[in-house]
């Protein structure tokens, strides 16, 4: 069976999924879409897409459209996941589901109403590192003790991973600790029983925090502490420190290593060792097998739950 995927935006993660669509058989990009018809044009030539669009409806009016991967903006994830789903086709939304826990819940009735598969972009359940660890930790050869995570960016400005400006804000809350809260309710398989948060000062522009910690407890004791920033000048991006009892592992995406900076030989964990990619496989996977994915968006509601109680906290802080 040949899947006909619809890949509507074509910004810097529309490119991600295009490139891990090109290693997967029998997956076809059928159009891409996105209202900058030269940013579309210039993804599609790179993969050789013959098709781009401009609105997400016309895609959806093609009958021979199985599929749809949203990369658009936030804002419009939830809204745009119902409107895929309510077409009849299956959809993978990029991370985060929504930015308010109601749209959240919204979608996951819209799956369950329609049957189809529904999936988030939950990379760090894929990466191979962390694939790495969560079979070990499900065998019992190691117990998550503290799992210690930076998140860090340099934005002063409202611009994208590419430097380019946005239309809209992002969200240290919803978009980037959703990352780390579901990865931590994933290796621990476990609820959260305690969860904090704290801000730094409102920007006067942008409107969010720039900084931000966040900590959680889960029931079995493990714990997990989060600090994020769009003010770090370098190094950029994620690193994931596992404290456990048989030893500590450093994680940066789809690289390991041990605290003795020895790195760990992943080869073998999973079919390909780009997390994207296999975050992929595993959508067009459930599609095929009829059945509903790893990071479905019921999987990953707990998370918006989570995020949903720490606003609440830091607005009320704010008074």
């Amino acid at each position: 069976m040949t899947v006909r995927v619809a890949l509507a935006g074509a910004g810097a993660f529309g490119a991600k999924h295009a490139d891990a669509i090109a290693a997967i058989e029998d997956v076809v990009v059928a159009a891409i879409v996105d209202p900058d018809e030269s940013r579309a044009a210039a993804l599609a030539e790179t993969h050789g897409v013959g098709r781009t669009l401009r609105s997400l409806d016309d895609a959806l009016a093609d009958p021979t459209t199985d599929a749809v991967i949203l990369t658009t903006p936030t804002p419009f994830h939830a809204r745009q996941a119902i409107q895929v789903l309510e077409a009849g086709k299956h959809v993978q939304v990029e991370i985060p589901l929504c930015d308010a826990l109601d749209e959240g819940r919204a979608v996951v009735a819209a799956q369950q109403s329609t049957g189809l598969v529904a999936m988030c972009g939950h990379t760090r359940r894929f990466n191979p590192s962390h694939q790495w660890l969560h079979t070990r930790i499900g065998a019992g050869e190691f117990t998550l003790q503290h799992l210690d995570v930076q998140t860090f960016f340099f934005r002063r400005t409202n611009t994208n991973a590419l430097g380019q400006p946005r239309s809209w804000t992002d969200h240290l809350l919803w978009h980037h600790a959703a990352h780390t809260v579901d990865l931590f309710l994933h290796q621990t398989g476990d609820r959260v029983v305690s969860a904090h948060a704290l801000e730094g000062p409102i920007h006067p522009d942008l409107g969010i925090a720039m900084d931000m910690s966040i900590h959680l407890k889960s029931e079995r004791g493990a714990l997990c502490s989060l600090s994020l920033s769009f003010n770090n000048d370098g190094p950029l991006g994620t690193f994931f420190r596992y404290i456990g009892d048989t030893g500590t592992y450093i994680a940066r995406y789809d690289e390991l290593i041990d605290g003795h900076d020895r790195p760990v030989d992943l080869t073998g964990v999973a079919d390909s060792l780009n997390g994207i990619e296999l975050q992929d496989r595993e959508f067009f996977a459930a599609i095929r097998e009829n059945r509903q994915p790893n990071a479905s968006v019921g999987d990953v509601l707990p998370t918006y739950e989570i995020l949903h109680d720490l606003e609440i906290q830091l607005k009320a802080a704010r008074r």
